[in-house]
């Protein structure tokens, strides 16, 4: 199976996931008036996984709407995507071209971003986002859970390759 059937098929075994793991995973369940669930109580790393999915799945579509593919993965899986999670991934769609000038930028020589993984540029594209539009994330937070992403959804590898190069802009984004 080749790498991108690979990261497929564990984005779609692992969406499920998400959002039907019980209080011990860090899913709070609260409910309203009419016994709705919140699922925007879910811990801040699965909506994170959440904003990861959207942002992995936008580098696919031709349709680059984040509610649209938000909705499809409600319809398909009887999921709920959290607000923080559309939010992160329709600011990782609308400064794409920002982030990727900064993931270029900080590549070692010889490296071009047209040969990073897809799933670490959605890792780290999400990650930068948080860094630069999200005060309530330390910088130390955001890369450390887009190491823990590429640990659990690229090549072992990937890992190490993500931390070094968002070390990098921190550094940047800090001077």
């Amino acid at each position: 199976m080749c790498d991108i059937e690979n990261v497929v098929e564990n984005v779609a075994e692992n969406t499920s996931e998400i959002l039907v793991e019980d209080a011990t995973e860090n899913i709070v369940e609260k409910t309203d008036e009419n016994d709705n669930i919140d699922y925007n109580l879910i811990s801040r790393y699965k909506k994170r996984e959440q904003a990861f999915i959207l942002s992995f799945e936008s580098l696919f579509t031709e349709c680059a709407d984040i509610d649209e593919l938000a909705d499809n993965a409600v319809d398909g899986n009887d999921e709920h995507m959290s607000d923080y999670a559309i939010m992160c991934a329709k600011g990782v769609l609308e400064n794409a071209q920002q982030f990727d000038e900064l993931i270029s930028a900080n590549l070692k020589k010889g490296w071009k971003l047209n040969r990073i993984s897809k799933v670490s540029l959605a890792v780290m594209r999400l990650a930068i986002f948080e860094m630069l539009y999200v005060e309530d994330v330390p910088v130390s937070v955001s890369i450390n859970e887009a190491v823990e992403l590429a640990k659990k959804y690229s090549v072992p590898d990937d890992s190490s390759f993500v931390n070094g190069v968002l070390g990098a802009i921190a550094k940047t984004i800090n001077e």
